[in-house]
């Protein structure tokens, strides 16, 4: 081992990153886990399924994260699919859950297909980076929208952590976001606002259950969870990677998803993919000046999802003790930089900056056709607009 490599050691792991890889964690979960719960309930599941569901889930992310962006020295953050949920929730209530997770099983295959042969990095490797960028930046805007909004709900805790944000930003920008996190949590517990009532360390367990396969588990559960996930989910997955400047290999990362869905689909993981807003907290400024060390951000993001996995009940509870609005502010605030940056690079040439215009507000206005996002509608539009107005050589 390289002794200077040594030395640079504790540089390497600045409080930064572990920040960085909380608030991922945070951010993901406060948002979305609610929907998982909801898809959980409404296929069924006992209480210890539902629990075994946020161990699985906990368990993939968090290995993903870690192996992916230790394997290739670059911020990989996965994330459970919010609108795969969503459709769980709705279109396959009902479902038997054996059925269900055989329905989870055939999409993990499709997913794993679909990123292994490259075909669905080949679709997106047409899309020009000023769109991908655009795209980004509407879907990063509700959060830097949110973030002032909260100062509504609670002006005192809103206004200390922007305070704090400002202050770190001028004498310590390395430990903004960690020390915007803490004067938050500092002012929600002198505020009562805080609610750690009832919290107990349990580990959580993991229960199998044996799959079905049925009419209704491929066409009522694969099949939209495969195209919500990969359209919904992978393509802005994928466009932060590259806004971001990474080169990331996005076909066996999304592979790798695949798998890790596979293995843990009869546990409840129903659905990994490639994570967009949470991914471009460890892909920004202030997960780690250097952008060669924000991988270790993501790997923080990781450990933090491994213990949502083994502690299942304990880290729900904990998360649910923070009151939105400093879970709002403070990912607006971790977002800041990368929206500004994302917003410089889609509209910083002349050229097809109508289409990026046009990307980044359909992204942001929330669009949603047949189940897929705005994300991907907003890339859509982008593309049709750029070629309408493309000038023939």
């Amino acid at each position: 081992m390289d002794p200077s490599a040594s030395a640079s050691a504790p540089r390497d792991n600045p409080l930064s990153a572990i920040a960085a890889g909380f608030v991922t964690v945070l951010v993901g979960f406060a948002s979305s886990a609610a929907i998982v719960f909801q898809a959980a309930q409404a296929l069924g599941a006992t209480p210890a399924q539902t629990a075994s569901w946020m161990w699985a889930l906990g368990i993939g992310m968090g290995l993903t994260c870690i192996g992916l962006s230790w394997r290739w020295k670059m911020p990989v953050v996965t994330a459970w699919s919010t609108p795969g949920a969503a459709v769980l929730a709705t279109s396959a209530a009902g479902v038997p859950m054996a059925e269900a997770v055989g329905g989870f099983l055939l999409s993990a295959l499709l997913i794993t297909v679909a990123g292994f042969s490259g075909i669905f990095e080949r679709m997106l490797g047409r899309i020009p980076l000023s769109l991908a960028a655009a795209m980004l930046a509407g879907v990063l805007l509700r959060f830097g929208i949110d973030a002032f909004a909260a100062v509504q709900l609670q002006p005192a805790l809103v206004l200390a952590m922007l305070a704090a944000w400002l202050a770190a930003r001028r004498w310590w920008p390395r430990y903004a976001v960690i020390l915007t996190l803490l004067a938050g949590i500092a002012v929600a517990a002198s505020s009562g606002l805080l609610h750690t009532t009832g919290l107990r360390l349990e580990l959580a367990r993991p229960v199998w259950t044996t799959p079905a396969f049925s009419l209704a588990s491929v066409f009522g559960v694969a099949l939209p969870l495969f195209v919500v996930t990969m359209a919904s989910q992978n393509v802005p997955g994928v466009a932060v990677i590259r806004a971001s400047g990474y080169a990331v290999p996005v076909s066996p990362a999304i592979g790798w998803t695949g798998v890790a869905t596979g293995l843990l689909a009869p546990f409840g993981g129903y659905a990994l993919n490639l994570a967009a807003i949470t991914a471009a907290i460890c892909m920004g400024p202030d997960a780690h000046p250097d952008p060669a060390r924000r991988w270790r951000a993501a790997v923080w993001a990781g450990v933090f999802y491994l213990a949502i996995g083994l502690f299942g009940a304990t880290v729900a509870g904990l998360f649910a003790a923070f009151p939105q609005a400093l879970v709002a502010a403070i990912a607006g605030i971790a977002l800041l930089g990368t929206l500004g940056n994302s917003l410089a690079s889609a509209l910083g040439e002349e050229d097809g900056r109508e289409a990026a215009l046009v990307t980044f507000l359909v992204t942001a206005s929330g669009l949603s056709l047949f189940g897929v996002g705005a994300a991907f509608w907003g890339l859509v539009a982008g593309v049709v607009v750029r070629m309408a107005l493309r000038r023939p050589r």
